[in-house]
Order: structure tokens, then C-alpha cells, then sequence
């Protein structure tokens, strides 16, 4: 588990409670039009609202009478949801800043009071015991017992807040205990003793927040559930949404008690009703056997109108839901959610791509807003594509910070904060990526963001108005690399390079041994002999026993011995452990003197050809003419223009390109592989207008070849004021590249 700091959680609930508001009350309109306020004007009032560090002595000076009361009557109407509640952090961020926001527009509670009386009327119209006055007037009663009690405090705000607004899941039992406790103390120190009271020193009791927070699988819903199919499963629903009311302020044990027994009659009736009307006899027992009250028991699916009386979906979705991947322990999650009915779903991807969708589907589509804290992996991988496509084609994203790898202690992994809207506009979407800022205030000031770059499935990214005008021309210019006519190549995979990858001195004693030897023993590159522009092979060389070749390990004899000095069984591609514990190489169907079989294309490594690092900083792309092979770690191109290639694809530009379109690794560094390398715009030019990129190349080749640590700089500057001009850059735009 890890704690999003409260400088995050604090910007991520303004962002989704202003937008979420700002779409029930709109700004007053001016008897001018000219003087009528932009929807951005009156969002910037509402953060006002929601900071505390806003000396602000009175909303007055904000906001009109009516206004007050419009945001006033928004705030009781919100439902806010986090989805994988943890300790509860964002839900109790969330109270607290709309507690604030209460504080400021209603000094006294006059207009909160009388919405929460409004909203327990219309409970009582909706019911379909319109019998029970007594109780209703209760209800009513004890409302306004509550605020003649705690006029001017925060108790009355945060209660009903509690009560009608604020809901959490989670999977872990133990993390809505630890929910339920933070919500417990936040309403108690609101509270003051009073000595004079006999009752308790005049103290309330906690509300019962079993069904406020609950244990639940969020991702599974409960399949087969429409809409009910007749009055009395109806009025039986009805009647446990109302008694979950009753018990959430039930103060007496034995009224507690009373409400669970009640609870479980009427869970038991639901079924038999539902199961008599045909509704599938499995699902009707799953709701039966959901028993909100037992703290102990986590449930395995989860439903928002059943289970917390909401409907029509929540006003906001915000949490940072957890990041497995779905490969993970041998794919037990991507076998529990494959078939749960996920447009994002991939196999491997992160379970945090589903809750994006989970958030989405349970958004309110009037109004629905959802904010997430998350990896930022789906903005540029391959198993992110669904995600982006996703958003892409339903939703409005609204607001992006790539948040780097700063905001959690002690964890390594790259975050982005998205906020969307539910449903597609075309309005723009703000974007900053603090790894590129010098000033790492959170949140960015404003003149620091630029627009989120979105184009369907493609990589997504954060980009100035430079960086735009920059990919813009580099696209329209370029042909992606793909498009070119060349063939791209992984490296090879032994399963056990001690064995097939050997020393120079080996490979002679082999071959002095049986001449046949050389015959299938090549030259190999590993990832850190690639440069850029050359390479440094280190004298090693690769046994290419490839399944295509279709040897006959009888014919090297000397080979043969080699490999068994390694064991047999050990050799063999069965993928078991041995008795000493060592396990044998990946199970596959080839023999067990064979590499991999994905070299079917070995031919390919006797031609002129581009190496590069799949995983590198920059571009480190190195021409080789004669026969080289290579292990996983590197990647081959093989085609036409190598040299004009290896110039480009070298260059500060395409670098530039990349760090903006494709996924980091862990460390930093870059993933150069075959599907984004081919994504990069190159522009096609005839053999004379190559003519002075090759030559620049040659030069740095031939003083690399005299001696590897050359300096080719000059040369390589040359290159890049070339390429620049070659996608028509202009002065400023060639010099943000150069900066980096």
C-alpha cells in the first residue's frame, strides 16, 4: 500500500469537485452579455472556495446570494465514490474540502439545514411505506435537534456529507476498517463535552458506517441484474435502503441489532422473490448472502444501486486504485477479470487500466467526473493502447500531469493524475510533464502547462505549443518508419547463453577440434557493445543452432561435447526443475542442441544491416556491413538508405521524438522496440539528397574504426542542424530540441 500525499490528494479533489459542480450551478448571468462569466471563471471561483490557504473572510465577496445557495444544494446532491478506498485517504480529502466549502457559504447551516430537510422529505415521498410518519418526523426532527446543537460547526456538515455523499470499496476488509476509523474521529472532534449533560456528557453517538464503506470486489459486477421485475422486489429493495438509513444512525445496540435481523429478513425475501420471477437462482443467493454488517468477510462482486442506494452513478470517482499486472503470479488476476466484460482489458496490461473503465461506467452521465492517481505506463505502451482508444472515443480528459516518479516515497515508478469528464466534447485538455520542468512545485503554475496530444490508440503525451508545432511537421513530413519497406528483427534467445554464447578462446579450441565447427559458430553482439553508429563486438560468438537450419548434431562432434559438458538435462527445452534444483530451459518442441526458432530469419544477419539497444537513453544505432549476430537485448534492421537512416534515426530529433512517444523503463531509459521504432517519421528523399547524411556517416565510421573513442561531435552536430532543416524547423523550435 502506498499513501498519495495530501498535496496530491488535495489537487485532485479541487480539480474533480470543481468540475463536478461547476456543472449543477452555473454562474449567475449578467443583464449584459458582455459581462457574463466564462464557465473558466467560474471554475476558478469554486477552487477559491475549496483553498485553504485563500485568506477568503467571506463567500459574500465571491459568490451571490443565490449563487451560495445553488452550490449549497449541488454539494448535498453529490455522490462520491473511491473505488479502492485503502486507508481513505481521497474520501476523507474530499469531506474535508467540502466541509470547507459549507464553512465559507453557509456560516450558520441556515441553507444546509433546510436542504438535508428537503432531502429527507423527499426520501419519505419515494418510499413505499408512506405509512410510517412517526418515523419520518423523526428523521426530520433529528435534523433539526443536530443543527440547533452545532450551528456554526463542522458536525452537522460532515454528517450528512457522510450520510448522503461519500462512499468507498475495497477488496481488503481490513482497509475499510481503517476508513471507517479516519471518518469516526474526523465527526468526533467536532463534538464537545459538556459536563452539565447526564446523556453521555451530551455527546452523540458515531453513526454505523458498515454501509458507507464496504468490502467488495469493485471490478465484478453482479451479472444478470436489470432492472426488478416486479412492485414487490421492488418495495423489498426499498425497504432495505431504507432500513441501511435507519441504521446508520441507530445509537442503541438493541436498535442496531433489530435493523440487522431486519436486513437479513428482507435479503432473504429479495432472493425468493427474485428466484420465483426467474431471475438466475445464483445471483438472487449472492445478494441474499451479502451481509454489508460482517466486518470480517470481503464479497466477490459489487453493486452500487443494491449496495450504497445509488442508481444513476456518482458525480465523482476519485482514488488511486492499485498497480498489478494482470501477468502477475502466473496470470491469476488477467484469468479472473478476462471475462468480466472490459473493453481495456489486455492480457498484459495493469489491473489500473480496468478501474479506469470501472470508474468511467460508474460516473453519472450528466455530470460524472472521474480522478485517478495511477502509473502513466497506458499513456505510451502497446498494452495501453485499449485505454487511450478508450478514452479517446467516450470520454473528455480534462486535465494530465505526468507526476514523474516524486510523488510516493521509496517507489520507483513513473505516475500521471488524469481528470475526465464522462461523455466526448471537443473542448481541449491541459498537460504538463514535470520529468521536463526545471521547477517541480506541485501542482505546475499555470504558464508551465501546455495541451494533452492525443491521436486515438497512438502514444498520448503532455506538449507545448513548440512541441506540438514540432510533431506536427515531423509527421506531416515524415513517412513512419514501418512504411519504409524494411524488415526489423528481434535478436536471438538461447535460454542458456553460458552454453551457447562463448569466448573467443572457446570458439578456437572448437573449431581447431572439427573445422565443421565454424560452420555454425557466428560473431554476436550484446546490448552494451551497440554505439551509436558502431559498435565494439567483444570477440564473442554465438553457437547458431537454429531449428530452421534443420542440423544434425551428429556432424559436430565437437560442438555436440560442448553443449552436454552443460548436462543433458539441463540442455532439454521441457521447462522442468531438476533434482539439484536448477531449472531446464523454456519448454518448446525443438531439440535440445537448438536456440529459438524465431531466427527462421537468419539470413537476414549476413546482410547489410541497423543494430540498436531496445532499451536506451538516447538512439543508439549502429550500421554493420558484414555478418553479425545478436542476442534479445538488441534489435536488427535490415532494407534500403541504412546509412541515411543510421543518420537520422542517431539524431537529437528522433530522440527528442521518442522521449515524448515512448514508455521508460524503470531506470529512466527508454523502450526502443520494434512497434514504436516504426511509429518514428522519416521523410523519404532520393539517393542524392541522402547523399550528405552518408557521407557525414562514413566519416564518423571510419575515426570510430581507427579508434573507438573518437570524438565525432562536430560531425554529429552537422547531422542534426540537417535534420532539423530536413523537417523545415524553424529557429526556435530547432533550439527547444537542442535544450532537450
Amino acid at each position: 500500500s502506498y499513501y498519495t500525499p495530501r498535496p496530491v490528494v488535495d489537487y485532485m479533489a479541487d480539480e474533480a469537485l470543481t468540475a463536478a459542480i461547476s456543472r449543477k450551478a452555473a454562474p449567475i448571468v449578467a443583464e449584459s452579455a458582455a459581462d457574463s462569466e466564462s464557465a473558466d471563471g467560474f471554475q476558478d471561483r469554486l477552487r477559491r472556495l475549496f483553498d485553504y490557504a485563500d485568506a477568503m473572510p467571506d463567500a459574500e465577496t465571491l459568490f451571490s446570494e443565490q449563487e451560495r445557495r445553488d452550490i449549497v444544494e449541488a454539494i448535498a446532491g453529490l455522490k462520491i465514490l473511491d473505488p479502492a478506498v485503502g486507508s481513505g485517504a481521497f474520501p476523507m480529502g474530499v469531506l474535508h474540502k467540502l466541509t470547507l466549502a459549507l464553512r465559507r457559504l453557509d456560516p450558520r447551516n441556515e441553507m444546509w439545514k433546510d436542504v438535508q430537510r428537503e432531502l429527507a422529505g423527499e426520501r419519505a415521498k419515494t418510499a413505499f411505506d408512506v405509512d410510517d410518519q412517526k418515523n419520518r418526523d423523526d428523521k426530520l426532527d433529528k435534523i433539526s435537534e443536530t443543527f440547533e446543537r452545532y450551528r456554526g460547526s463542522d458536525y452537522g456538515r460532515k454528517l450528512y456529507l457522510i450520510q448522503n455523499s461519500v462512499f468507498g470499496v475495497d477488496i481488503q476488509p481490513i482497509a475499510t476498517q481503517i476508513a471507517k476509523l479516519r471518518f469516526f474521529i474526523s465527526l468526533a472532534i467536532e463534538q464537545t463535552p459538556n459536563e452539565d449533560e447526564d446523556d453521555n456528557y451530551g455527546i452523540e453517538p458515531l453513526p454505523n458506517l458498515e454501509t458507507r464503506f464496504i468490502a467488495a470486489d469493485t471490478l465484478i459486477g453482479l451479472s444478470g441484474q436489470g432492472a426488478l421485475p416486479t412492485n414487490d422486489a421492488k418495495k423489498l429493495q426499498s425497504d432495505i435502503r431504507e432500513n441501511r438509513e435507519d441504521y446508520f444512525l441507530a445509537a442503541d445496540r438493541n436498535d442496531k441489532r433489530a435493523c440487522r435481523e431486519k436486513d437479513k429478513r428482507l435479503r432473504r425475501q429479495l432472493a425468493a422473490e427474485l428466484t420465483k420471477m426467474g431471475f438466475p437462482e445464483r445471483q438472487a443467493d449472492r445478494i441474499s448472502r451479502w451481509d454489508p454488517y460482517d466486518q470480517n468477510a470481503s464479497s466477490d462482486w459489487f453493486d452500487p444501486e443494491y449496495m450504497f442506494g445509488v442508481p444513476d452513478g456518482f458525480d465523482v470517482v476519485i482514488g488511486n486504485p492499485p498497480y498489478i499486472q494482470l501477468q502477475r503470479d502466473g496470470g491469476k488476476l488477467g484469468r479472473l477479470y478476462k471475462d468480466a466484460g472490459y473493453r481495456t482489458f489486455a492480457r498484459t496490461g495493469d489491473i489500473y487500466q480496468l478501474f479506469y473503465e470501472k470508474g468511467c461506467r460508474l460516473l453519472t452521465p450528466a455530470s460524472g467526473v472521474l480522478s485517478y492517481i495511477t502509473s502513466n505506463s497506458w499513456l505510451k505502451t502497446d498494452y495501453g493502447k485499449m485505454t487511450r482508444g478508450y478514452f479517446s472515443r467516450q470520454h473528455t480528459p480534462l486535465k494530465l500531469i505526468e507526476s514523474g516518479k516524486d510523488v510516493f516515497e521509496n517507489v520507483i515508478v513513473d505516475t500521471s493524475i488524469l481528470i475526465l469528464r464522462q461523455g466526448k466534447s471537443g473542448e481541449p485538455c491541459a498537460a504538463v510533464d514535470m520529468d521536463r520542468l526545471d521547477d517541480k512545485t506541485f501542482p505546475p503554475f499555470e504558464d508551465l502547462w501546455g495541451e494533452l496530444r492525443t491521436d486515438g490508440e497512438n502514444p498520448w503525451g503532455a506538449q507545448s505549443s513548440v512541441e506540438r508545432s514540432i510533431m506536427d511537421k515531423m509527421e506531416s513530413v515524415g513517412t513512419p518508419l514501418k512504411d519504409w519497406g524494411v524488415s526489423i528483427y528481434r535478436g536471438v534467445t538461447s535460454g542458456m547463453n553460458d552454453a551457447f554464447m562463448i569466448d573467443d578462446e572457446t570458439k578456437r579450441a572448437l573449431v581447431a577440434e572439427d573445422p565443421n565447427s565454424a560452420q555454425i559458430i557466428k560473431p554476436v553482439l550484446r546490448g552494451r557493445d551497440v554505439q551509436r553508429y558502431g559498435v565494439q563486438w567483444a570477440k564473442l560468438w554465438l553457437i547458431t543452432t537454429f531449428p530452421s537450419l534443420q542440423l544434425e548434431i551428429e556432424n559436430y562432434p565437437a560442438v555436440k561435447g560442448h553443449l552436454l559438458s552443460f548436462g543433458k538435462d539441463r540442455m532439454e527445452q521441457s521447462g522442468k526443475v531438476l533434482p539439484n534444483g536448477v531449472r531446464a530451459r523454456k519448454k518448446s518442441n525443438n531439440k535440445w542442441f537448438e536456440i529459438s526458432d524465431t531466427t527462421a530469419y537468419h539470413k537476414e544477419f549476413a546482410k547489410e544491416k541497423l543494430f540498436w539497444r531496445r532499451v536506451a537513453s538516447e538512439g543508439m544505432f549502429a550500421y554493420v556491413a558484414d555478418e553479425m549476430q545478436c542476442v534479445n537485448a538488441v534489435v536488427m534492421l535490415s532494407g534500403d538508405s541504412l546509412k541515411y537512416l543510421c543518420a537520422l534515426l542517431n539524431s537529437k530529433l528522433v530522440s527528442w521524438f521518442v522521449q515524448r512517444s515512448m514508455p521508460k523503463s524503470g531506470t529512466g531509459t527508454f523502450h526502443w522496440e520494434k512497434l514504436h521504432v516504426g511509429r518514428i517519421p522519416i521523410p523519404k528523399i532520393p539517393a542524392a539528397e541522402q547523399a550528405p547524411f552518408v557521407e557525414l556517416v562514413d566519416r564518423i565510421l571510419t575515426a570510430k574504426d581507427a579508434d573507438p573513442r573518437a570524438d565525432t561531435s562536430g560531425w554529429e552536430s552537422e547531422i542534426d542542424r540537417l535534420v532539423h532543416a530536413l523537417y523545415g524547423l524553424s529557429a526556435e523550435e530547432a533550439a527547444a530540441i537542442e535544450r532537450g
